[in-house]
C-alpha cells in the first residue's frame, strides 16, 4: 500500500476542526508508517502554515508530529509563497515540492506523478 496525506487546514483559522484535521493526517501517516506502508506527507495550501507551530513542543500536535516527521515528502513552494509560509519552510528544513509548474508560481506537488505511482491520495 501507499499513501499520500495532504494537509490542507490553516491552523490561523482559529477552530478545533482544522487542529482535528492536522492530528488525523498525521494519526493516518502514524498508522501506515506502524504498518509498513509506503506513507508520505504533504503540506499544501494554507496547510504550508503549520510548519510554523508544529515544532513547537508545547503544541498538542508535536509528539505526532515527531514521530512522523521522517515521512514529510516536503511543502508545496507556490502555496509556501501564496500563504506567507516561505520564510519557515526555509527554516524548517523541508523540502520544497515544485513538480507541477503551475504558471505564475514556483511549482506545487503533483498529484499526477503520486496517482501514477499508485499512491492513494488522503486530504485533510
Amino acid at each position: 500500500m501507499k499513501a499520500a496525506i495532504l494537509v490542507l487546514s490553516d491552523p490561523n483559522d482559529g477552530k478545533e476542526e482544522a487542529l482535528g484535521r492536522l492530528f488525523n493526517a498525521l494519526a493516518t501517516a502514524f498508522d501506515f508508517k506502524e504498518n509498513g506502508s509506503d506513507v508520505q506527507i504533504m503540506f499544501n495550501g494554507t496547510g504550508t502554515r503549520w510548519i510554523a507551530t508544529l515544532s513547537d513542543p508545547e503544541h498538542p500536535a508535536n509528539g505526532l508530529f515527531e514521530a512522523v516527521k521522517d515521512k514529510i515528502a516536503g511543502v508545496s513552494c507556490g502555496c509556501a509563497d501564496v500563504f506567507g509560509a516561505a520564510d519557515a519552510v526555509e527554516k524548517s528544513g523541508f523540502d520544497y515540492l515544485t513538480e507541477n509548474a503551475i504558471p505564475g508560481t514556483r511549482g506545487l506537488p503533483s498529484l499526477h506523478r503520486l496517482a501514477a505511482d499508485g499512491y492513494t491520495v488522503f486530504t485533510f
